[in-house]
């Protein structure tokens, strides 16, 4: 094993500790990134809810990026139903030579909006078909079984290194729609596929609905962390990625909308396999110029780390000017709110490991945050870790090594990166607890076993899905829930849920 790569693994327990050591003056706020701010949360088409990074398992020379926007889509939610926007600009930010300055590759990715005929004139809805004699089906995205896209979106694909920009675009592409039906799209898994489209660097791009992949009991954890049960699980249910042990999939049946790129490895020129990531929304304003209204790297940062007050504000800032919310990483205030709630015993504060471990890189001495000790916070990935297949992936990735009787770690899972199924919440909240902080209060029981009873993806659809919710192909998100049948799976439907309580 490389200097590098031990280095690396032995910094896991560093991130994980980071990954919940949060500061907040509200309630408790959980949720990747669904309408963590207040202004942002009446943007939806500019909400980042998610973002991903990871070594693709189906070509390991390619790593995959993934940014997720519009949350808690209800997929019946016509005659619109979603769009991204016009001016909104998403983008996909690299820190290629681990410095923590995300400037080597920035992807921006930008849409135009058309209304077709006879929408614009004659019919009342976005999308339409089969009607006798006017329309047919939905069944591609340009030409001959297009004509029932009343509004179709076109989008472009820039790659940005200093400033010399590239149109990675091969040929026209168009954000495969909302997942209206099956009579106005019979099929719509064959209509998305010819939304995957070949980019000129050798990758591929895919924008459209998806399913809402993130899983949480969101509305009980809300409820000021009202779990329906102490939040500690059984071994055999901490075991179980395919279970969800008493909590309820908030998010099971509803959609979002996502931007995929696939790229080789060698295509970033990056100079070390580490790398930084983060993503972007930014609006156009008056003046024509882009201001950025939201930003995301780790999940749970915005919710939970920063305060009300600041969120809109740290939205608008880049990562790299993280010292001037340095405080909000010292003192975990929710490591305080679960001992109080449930008498967990917490490490000692203030928690500069925290710091270490969220805004620097392995390499990088302690001590405050400064101009040369840059503090930069960004989802962090390790190329050089091998990507673990679909079926093999653990939901609590290195974490996993500390389940009793539990198979192997995952080292692919976040916090090196973040792929789909990995469980965040479980993950953030044993950290916060302590389990890896080195401090002798934390290292046992119940700190090793905490979670939110949700574990899996409950309900995703398509073929190429494993039973826990896993799309085992590019844009490794399951095809999204249709607006005729959509289903939202609740507590006491067996057999995944428990009953309600």
């Amino acid at each position: 094993m490389s200097d590098f790569r031990r280095h690396w693994l032995l910094r896991f327990e560093a991130i994980f500790l980071a990954l919940l050591g949060l500061v907040t003056t509200t309630p408790v706020a959980w949720g990747a990134s669904h309408r963590e701010a207040p202004l942002v949360a009446l943007d939806p088409a500019a909400d980042i809810t998610d973002v991903y990074a990871f070594r693709s398992w189906t070509d390991p020379t390619k790593v995959v990026f993934i940014m997720n926007v519009i949350p808690s889509q209800e997929p019946g939610s016509g005659p619109n139903y979603f769009n991204f926007d016009d001016s909104v600009t998403y983008a996909i930010h690299l820190d290629a030579d681990a410095n923590g300055t995300p400037d080597d590759v920035v992807y921006e990715i930008r849409f135009t909006t058309e209304i077709r005929q006879p929408f614009r004139d004659v019919l009342p809805l976005a999308f339409a078909g089969p009607v006798p004699g006017l329309l047919p089906a939905i069944t591609a995205l340009d030409g001959s079984g297009s004509e029932g896209l009343g509004v179709r979106q076109r989008y472009t694909v820039t790659e940005v290194r200093g400033a010399a920009r590239k149109d990675l675009g091969t040929g026209p592409m168009f954000a495969v729609p909302s997942n209206v039906g099956p009579r106005t799209m019979p099929d719509y898994e064959a209509l998305a596929a010819q939304g995957i489209y070949s980019l000129s660097n050798g990758g591929r791009v895919f924008a459209g609905q998806r399913d809402e992949t993130f899983y949480i009991d969101l509305g009980a954890v809300f409820d000021t962390i009202n779990t329906r049960r102490v939040p500690v699980l059984t071994d055999a249910q901490d075991a179980s990625d395919a279970q969800n042990a008493f909590g309820v999939d908030a998010f099971s049946g509803f959609n979002v909308s996502s931007i995929a790129v696939e790229v080789p490895i060698a295509s970033l020129g990056a100079t070390t396999p580490l790398i930084g990531i983060y993503a972007t929304t930014s609006r156009r304003d008056a003046s024509g110029t882009d201001r950025q209204v939201a930003r995301m790297g780790n999940p749970l940062v915005n919710e939970l780390i920063i305060a009300t007050g600041q969120k809109d504000f740290w939205n608008a800032t880049s990562p790299v000017d993280e010292a001037q919310f340095e405080s909000f990483y010292r003192t975990p205030s929710l490591a305080l709110a679960l001992n109080l709630a449930f008498g967990l015993a917490i490490p000692a504060t203030p928690r500069q490991d925290l710091v270490q471990a969220l805004l620097r890189y392995p390499n990088q001495p302690t001590g405050p945050c400064s101009a040369t000790n840059l503090c930069s916070e960004l989802l962090r990935l390790d190329l050089s870790v091998p990507a673990t297949t679909h079926d093999a992936q653990r939901r609590l990735g290195p974490l996993a090594h500390r389940q009793s009787g539990a198979a192997a770690p995952d080292p692919a899972g976040w916090p090196n990166g973040r792929r789909p199924n990995d469980d965040v919440t479980d993950v953030a909240l044993r950290v916060v607890a302590g389990v890896l902080s080195g401090d002798p209060c934390c290292g046992g029981f119940p700190h090793n076993r905490l979670g939110d009873g949700v574990n899996f993806n409950i309900g995703a659809q398509g073929t190429g899905v494993t039973p826990n919710g896993i799309a085992q192909a590019f844009p490794f998100l399951p095809t999204p829930h249709d607006g005729r049948n959509r289903r939202h799976i609740d507590c006491g439907e067996s057999p995944h849920n428990r009953p309600c309580n």
